[in-house]
């Protein structure tokens, strides 16, 4: 049995041009070209075109699903494929999630009347709150985080914003999760936060200082449940304020791990 180009396309629900430039550029040859011009397409073509269809749905492109229909016989050779071609979707995905993201982030932060916050990769660690950081804790302070900083390596600086927001994202599976503030899981992520604040040099918690990093923190969380862009960076508001009442209520009862030999609540 045979088809011509009108009828196989209309069966395959494409256009009759698809096909056609499918065998202009070698894909999808037809079987014969009769004496009037026409292409017919026999059983093995049309085999062929729904294993070009199916491969073009997953997003592969044509060059691409011609070197696995054309490759030597191979079983694993389409497979081998698809999973390439799915760890490139996969990436992509990612990208865009990031992006999206970001959108999400500019148009809240604009909704609000306010500045979207700077790529941490491309801004600096704290470059928006120098001000702040030199009126509370002197020039020293911001100066040693800064230089901490940008000694990175990107690939060291692509780490730590990824632990950041893995930090940031456990407080909002713990809030969605319906955990308490002072339940173990909760108390267990504030003395990953806490440690995660002890790192970064010229903070009173790298110092050892536990009078002034006891400050420090309820700081943060007066911070993390008034402030708008935080509200963004834990992903909720509800998941900021959860995070703000674990880091006040382990300090009130002092059941916080060591950030280096001193204890944060001292």
């Amino acid at each position: 049995m045979e088809w011509t180009v009108n009828a196989l396309a209309e069966r395959a629900g494409i256009t009759d041009r698809a096909l056609r430039h499918y065998h202009r550029i070698g894909l999808l040859p037809p079987d014969r070209i009769g004496s009037n011009g026409y292409r017919y397409y026999g059983p093995d073509a049309v085999a062929r075109l729904q294993r070009i269809l199916l491969l073009r749905d997953t997003g592969m492109g044509l060059a691409e699903i011609a070197s696995v229909l054309d490759a030597p016989a191979q079983p694993m050779s389409e497979v081998d494929a698809l999973r390439s071609h799915l760890d490139r979707l996969t990436a992509d995905r990612d990208a865009v999630d990031r992006r999206i993201a970001a959108v999400e982030h500019t148009l809240a932060m604009r909704e609000q009347g306010l500045e979207p916050r700077m790529d941490v990769m491309l801004q600096g660690f704290n470059d928006d709150y120098e001000s702040e950081v030199v009126e509370r804790w002197g020039r020293d302070a911001f100066d040693a985080s800064n230089q901490w900083w940008h000694g990175k390596s990107l690939r060291e600086q692509r780490a730590w914003k990824e632990r950041a927001e893995a930090l940031v994202a456990r407080w909002r599976e713990l809030q969605e999760a319906g955990h308490e503030p002072d339940a173990p899981a909760a108390r267990d992520h504030v003395s990953a936060h806490l440690a995660w604040f002890a790192e970064i040099p010229g903070t009173p918690t790298h110092a050892g200082d536990a009078e002034n990093s006891r400050a420090m923190v309820l700081g943060m969380a007066d911070m993390y449940e008034s402030d708008p862009a935080f509200h963004i960076t834990f992903g909720s508001a509800a998941a900021a304020r959860f995070a703000a009442a674990a880091l006040r209520r382990a300090l009130a009862s002092g059941r916080t791990r060591s950030l280096s030999e001193d204890d944060v609540v001292g």
